[in-house]
């Protein structure tokens, strides 16, 4: 609870900072409309970055190409589960195609950016399969409660490196497209933690204890992409 409560409260600081850097050039909670415009923009390749800014930027997008990579495994599971639930279905298929497109642009930045991708890729898409479903296999509760967790921490993560990316831009303006990309994904990670709660996870049996140690796993997780 603390956690969401804390992404809540970043979301406005977050927003009026992205439109200081921009001069107003768009918000990041954008309609759809605007959401497919921002797509277009993100395709642009970065220009050349400074030694100081791969230092920052390259584990940063390392850990959010294997988050991603994680998240679509974890999906995958839930889907392999509880796919032939007729009202469950379209929710974790939406969910499934957000990720699968989170996805795609990092493997995109992790070429363009020449970062070294994380050596421990298929652990995590083993890893994320085997959670997504494992807790599905609890009952559709259970999964709920892994998204409600899972979500939690990367809308954390995404917002501590949102403020990181800010305070570059002035130095770099090419940089106010990577900081629309994380913070769109930011508000769509945001959008299946709502939709978890939204689904009964806090009915989910030991719903406290299933959350604490699944948020602890993807902390530990985070900790190693940055690095392996």
């Amino acid at each position: 609870m603390l956690a969401s409560r804390r992404i809540t409260s970043l979301r406005p600081t977050l927003t009026r900072a992205m439109a200081t850097a921009t001069n107003g050039a768009g918000q990041t909670g954008a309609t759809q409309g605007q959401q497919g415009e921002q797509q277009q923009q993100q395709q642009r390749r970065l220009g050349p970055l400074t030694p100081k800014e791969k230092e920052v930027l390259d584990p940063m997008i390392r850990v959010d190409q294997s988050g991603e990579v994680g998240a679509y495994y974890i999906y995958m599971g839930q889907m392999a589960v509880l796919g032939r639930d007729k009202k469950l279905r379209p929710i974790l298929q939406e969910m499934w195609d957000q990720e699968k497109h989170h996805l795609e642009r990092f493997d995109q930045l992790v070429g363009d950016m020449r970062v070294r991708p994380s050596l421990l890729r298929p652990l995590w898409e083993v890893a994320g399969f085997a959670v997504g479903a494992g807790t599905a296999l609890m009952g559709k509760e259970a999964a709920m409660a892994c998204t409600e967790a899972v979500e939690t921490v990367i809308g954390n993560h995404y917002d501590d490196q949102l403020r990181t990316i800010v305070k570059m831009i002035d130095a770099n303006p090419d940089l106010e497209e990577l900081g629309k990309t994380v913070a769109q994904f930011r508000d769509e990670e945001l959008e299946h933690h709502d939709i978890a709660i939204e689904h009964d996870a806090h009915q989910a049996p030991f719903h406290g204890v299933l959350k604490s140690v699944i948020m602890q796993g993807c902390k530990a997780a985070i900790y190693v992409a940055e690095r392996v």
